[in-house]
Formats: structure tokens, C-alpha cells, sequence
């Protein structure tokens, strides 16, 4: 993507524009941000959808009683009439399981993928929506079919109603009102208050048209989540490297892993309290794990890359032909669920690490930013690199593309 170029997506400015002046700063307006666009799933796809175990889906319901939520999965007899307002049926994940909601998330790549969540579909009858609410990450708002209102400000109280099952603002003051219709898209950074109701609308054919609103996610993961979970994978790392020095052959000395030692440690009248030496011990211990720049690089990467839980890989539906690979009869293309990022020294993919130099990080780095390889850039790969492609291929990760349409980077 050439970030310098202005986009409809983006109201005419460029990635980079768009990033300097709107991205965690202020709201975006984009009328018709894709012109003529029609709903990739159908209503009753849209039911199906929910009604399946492996996807997380929603039921939120206003009543004059106050708000009740349903978890999925959502079977299409549990949901309410059509003709009753006030509801709103939330599908998350929707670009794990349709590859057009895959493709149109490929549009946001001007962010980063370790930013990029995924696309929540929400259907709405009129008046419809969740509630005054704000999030902890940016979102794009896109109306894919029908209508609704929105909205929002920067809004400094952000205490919540109490005893509701929706994260509710108990004070919201809106600062700005707008109606979006089909097309059109509101970006809206993290902490921004908003609220979006669903309002009736017709559709070229002069028919009640649903209301559908695509969100466009990003994560943010917490400071404290991060270090715990990076501290952990730090911790994981340190063992694995323990057991390879042990397994050394002979005459070569393991590494020997640091005790704690209190030679100078007295007799005590308080054995329940910490000792200082110890807290100063574990402190070091801490600092010494993230020495390590790679080994910290290799943590974060791996985390970045882990799987969704409830997400699965199919069993690839071609025998992998390595050697028309290297030949360079066929590519490959990552299946929609793979994530796969890279830094100076790791390629990681679906929360595993390799470390990769020269030309095949080169052509690796190239697969995370394309998503696919042309059969003519696999020609330069290495006996490894090819192997190390059949094993994602076996595990479900890729694909090899069509011999016929190997040049032109089509997904089977």
C-alpha cells in the first residue's frame, strides 16, 4: 500500500495524513467511504453465523425494564421478532470466518497488524444499540446497509450505570450528532464517547433495508497484561534455554541457573516476614530477563501472534508439492486466521518464532506483508525456507495458490 496516496476510505487524505492528524486524536467523518458497497453477508447469513459454537456472538435487548444480554451461541428461534425495536444482535470475529470480511480488513493495513483486532458485525432493528458506551481502543464505524445515528463526545465523567450487563456511561452529554448511511464511515478514537441507534430506513428497492454496521477493532493491550504474560513467555524461554545447555554433549559445561544465597542471614524472632534479600534477588532476576533484547523481541512477537481462542486451522485440502514450489509453479497465500509479523531478527506466525536472516527473512518478511508469495519470488527460497512453508502448509497456516493463477497471487 502506498501510505502517500489519498483514499475515499480515508475522506481524501492519505494513510499518512490520516495517521498524523486523526489516528488517537479526534473523529473522522467519511461520507460514502465506499461508494455502492453491499452487506457481504446476508441477514439470515448473519443469524447462521451466531447460531455456530466457534463464533462469539451477543443478544442485547432494551425494554422499559432496563437492558438484558444474551451470550452466544444464538439460534435464529431465540432471537426476537423483526418487527420488535430496540434490539441488537453483535457478531464478533466475522473476518475469521468469511473471507470477504477478511479482504475488507485488508483496507486498514495502514496500521499496523499487531493493532488490528477484527471486524464485529452489528445488526440492529430500529432502535437498536448497545448504550452510551466508550472503548478502550480506536474504531472504525462503517454502515454497511440501512441507517444509524450517532453520537458522541469527549466526555471527561466516565463513571457507569450500575446494575446493567452492559458497560453503560451513566452521564453521557453528546458534543456532535450525525446519520450514517449505507457507505458511509466515522472513525473514533480510544475514550470516545458514542452511542448509535438504529433507524428505519429503505433500500434502492423501496424496502425495508437492515440495519448493519461493520466495526473495524484495534488492540490495546494493557501495560500490566503485557508484562505479565511477557514475563511469563521471558520465564519459558529461560528454561528452554536451561534444558539445551544441559543436553550439551560432554566436556562442554552446562550454564548453571543462578540460586539465591543468604550466607549472612541471622538467626530470626520473625519467620513470617520477607526477606530483603530476597526481594532484591527476584528484582534482579526480573531485570536479567529483559536484558535479553531478542529474547524480549521474541516474547512480544509470539504473544502478538497467538491464535484467538476458538480459532482452528483446516487440514489443507492440496498435498504440498515442494518441489513445484521451488520450481516455481505454484505460491503461497496465508489462510485468513493466520497472523504473522516480523522484527529485525524473528519471523513469528500463529505465536511461534524462528529466527531468520539474508534473503529468506528477506522473502518471509515479504509473505507477512503481502499475506502472499508470487511462484516467482519462491524460486529464490531456500531448501529450508521451502520446508519450513510445508510445515505451515501442513498445519493449515497456508495455501498454495492455483498453478494457473500462481503469477497473479490468487487465493484458491
Amino acid at each position: 500500500m502506498d501510505v502517500t496516496q489519498p483514499l475515499a476510505l480515508l475522506a481524501g487524505l492519505s494513510p499518512a495524513q490520516f495517521m498524523r492528524r486523526h489516528w488517537q486524536k479526534k473523529p473522522l467523518l467519511v461520507r460514502q467511504a465506499i461508494p455502492g458497497y453491499q452487506p457481504f453477508l446476508s441477514r439470515a447469513a448473519l443469524f447462521k453465523l451466531a447460531a455456530s459454537e466457534q463464533v462469539e456472538s451477543r443478544l442485547i435487548v432494551r425494554q422499559e425494564t432496563g437492558w438484558r444480554m444474551k451470550k452466544g451461541p444464538l439460534a435464529s428461534r431465540s432471537l426476537p421478532p423483526l418487527s420488535q425495536p430496540d434490539w441488537t444482535l453483535l457478531v464478533q470475529g466475522v473476518d475469521l470466518h468469511e473471507p470477504a470480511g477478511h479482504a475488507l480488513l485488508q483496507q486498514f493495513r495502514f496500521v499496523p497488524d499487531a493493532r488490528l483486532d477484527d471486524l464485529m458485525i452489528s445488526f440492529a432493528t430500529p432502535g437498536g444499540g448497545v448504550g452510551p458506551h466508550f472503548d478502550s481502543y480506536d474504531v472504525f464505524l462503517f454502515q454497511a446497509s440501512g441507517r444509524r445515528r450517532w453520537k458522541i463526545g469527549l466526555q471527561k465523567d466516565l463513571s457507569l450505570q450500575a446494575d446493567v450487563p452492559l458497560k453503560i456511561l451513566q452521564n453521557f452529554e453528546a458534543k456532535e450528532e450525525f446519520v450514517l448511511e449505507a457507505g458511509d464511515m466515522l472513525y473514533l478514537p480510544p475514550r470516545y464517547a458514542h452511542d448509535g441507534i438504529a433507524e428505519a430506513s429503505l433500500g434502492a428497492n423501496g424496502k425495508a433495508a437492515d440495519c448493519m454496521t461493520y466495526s473495524i477493532g484495534f488492540r490495546s493491550p494493557a501495560q500490566t497484561e503485557l508484562a505479565s504474560e511477557l514475563l511469563h513467555r521471558l520465564a519459558e524461554i529461560g528454561e528452554d534455554a536451561t534444558e539445551d545447555a544441559s543436553a550439551e554433549p560432554a566436556g562442554k559445561p552446562a550454564k548453571p541457573q543462578r540460586l539465591y544465597r543468604d550466607l549472612a542471614q541471622p538467626a530470626t524472632a520473625t519467620p513470617a516476614a520477607m526477606p530483603a534479600g530476597l526481594v532484591e534477588f527476584a528484582g534482579a532476576a526480573v531485570l536479567e530477563a529483559l536484558k535479553d533484547p531478542l529474547a524480549l523481541g521474541c516474547a512480544l512477537g509470539e504473544y502478538m501472534t497467538e491464535p484467538k481462542p476458538g480459532v482452528w486451522f483446516d487440514e489443507p485440502a492440496q498435498a504440498w508439492d515442494g518441489a513445484g514450489v521451488k520450481a516455481g509453479r505454484t505460491g503461497v497465500v496465508l489462510d485468513a486466521r493466520s497472523r504473522m509479523m516480523y522484527d529485525a531478527s524473528h519471523i513469528f506466525i500463529n505465536g511461534e518464532s524462528y529466527r531468520a536472516k539474508g534473503a529468506d527473512a528477506g522473502l518471509m518478511q515479504r509473505l507477512a506483508d503481502q499475506r502472499q508469495l508470487a511462484a516467482p519470488d519462491l524460486r529464490k527460497a531456500s531448501a529450508g525456507a521451502i520446508d519450513l512453508l510445508g510445515d505451515w502448509h501442513e498445519a493449515g497456516w497456508l495455501q498454495l495458490t492455483l498453478p494457473e493463477a500462481a503469477g497473479s497471487l490468487t487465493k484458491p
